[in-house]
């Protein structure tokens, strides 16, 4: 097992380079950061110069981004256009983005996982259809849509819920962003389960314990939902940065100052830096989550060794 972790660590290495390479190439096309920062009047020739001097512009492409790297290895991320260091921001935006994740995470498991194991036990019964079709609607509707009607309904004309978040962002205000957050991933997850479900249910272990005497609470347990859940915890490992990066729309409907909406503003003013440096820590989370998915596997199934 600890080669393969080492190995794995190594093979993340290249992934790393040549992701935030790319990152860092789209994000710098995407035009004139010293434009932007102008506003609609043209940058006075001389300032432009000043500025792009400053921030290290006037370089070419490559020589930017190994300065950058070298400095991601000391732990700087950069400053960005309004002189505030990027760690900074990362220090106020991850953490109520890690929170909204944590919720949506574990609602889709307990839902998602709940509702699929109801349905693959009762393949094609009236809770299984009534079950499809809701999450059929669901992976159909938009995200901006239930979010705009869950907040209208919830939060405007019923008074259940705060329209928007406040600045702290405590849990108890993050659970109805965190359901839409998680609405799509949690139908997906259920539809996994379900089939997973459905499928491992005619295997031949199963019959074995059923014949065994087994109680029935013990096979579906042990055995059947135990075997049955790697496709799903391969689905979860990959989401979990899918969530952290893909907030950006939850978190505008919400007013959640976290990741999502980070990277709007760095998008809309064209602030490279601000925008590398958020999608180099997703990129860091997403790697993390496949190697842990990765060794979840041989707790899953014992079968599953790694050398």
């Amino acid at each position: 097992m600890g080669r393969y972790v080492v190995r794995r660590l190594l093979q993340m290495i290249p992934v790393f380079v040549g992701a935030t390479l790319l990152i860092f190439l789209m994000v710098h096309v995407m035009g004139d950061p010293i434009a932007g920062l102008c506003g609609e009047r043209e940058c006075d020739p001389a300032t432009a110069t000043r500025l792009r001097k400053e921030f290290g512009l006037d370089q070419p492409l490559w020589q930017q981004y190994l300065t950058y790297m070298g400095n991601v290895l000391t732990g700087d991320f950069g400053t960005a256009f309004n002189g505030q260091p990027v760690t900074e921001l990362m220090g106020t935006a991850f953490p109520v983005t890690i929170r909204l994740t944590l919720v949506a995470i574990v609602l889709e498991i307990v839902i998602g996982i709940t509702l699929g194991v109801l349905t693959g036990l009762r393949r094609g019964r009236p809770v299984d259809t009534s079950v499809l079709l809701l999450t059929l609607v669901v992976i159909s509707v938009p995200t901006f849509v239930t979010g705009l009607l869950i907040q209208l309904l919830l939060g405007v004309k019923w008074g259940w819920i705060k329209p928007s978040v406040s600045a702290e962002a405590p849990l108890g205000e993050l659970l109805v962003p965190g359901l839409v957050l998680a609405s799509v991933s949690l139908a997906y997850v259920t539809r996994l389960t379900r089939t997973s479900i459905a499928e491992n249910r005619r295997s031949d272990y199963v019959r074995t314990a059923i014949a065994k005497g087994l109680p029935r609470r013990r096979v579906v347990t042990r055995h059947l939902l135990r075997n049955s859940l790697i496709p799903v915890v391969t689905f979860i490992g990959t989401d979990i940065g899918a969530l952290m990066g893909g907030a950006i729309v939850t978190e505008r409907i919400f007013n959640i100052h976290g990741v999502g909406y980070q990277l709007y503003q760095g998008i809309l003013r064209q602030n490279t830096q601000t925008v590398v440096g958020f999608v180099t820590v997703l990129v860091l989370v997403f790697l993390v989550a496949n190697l842990l998915v990765d060794l979840l596997y041989a707790v899953l199934d014992p079968r599953i060794r790694y050398a």
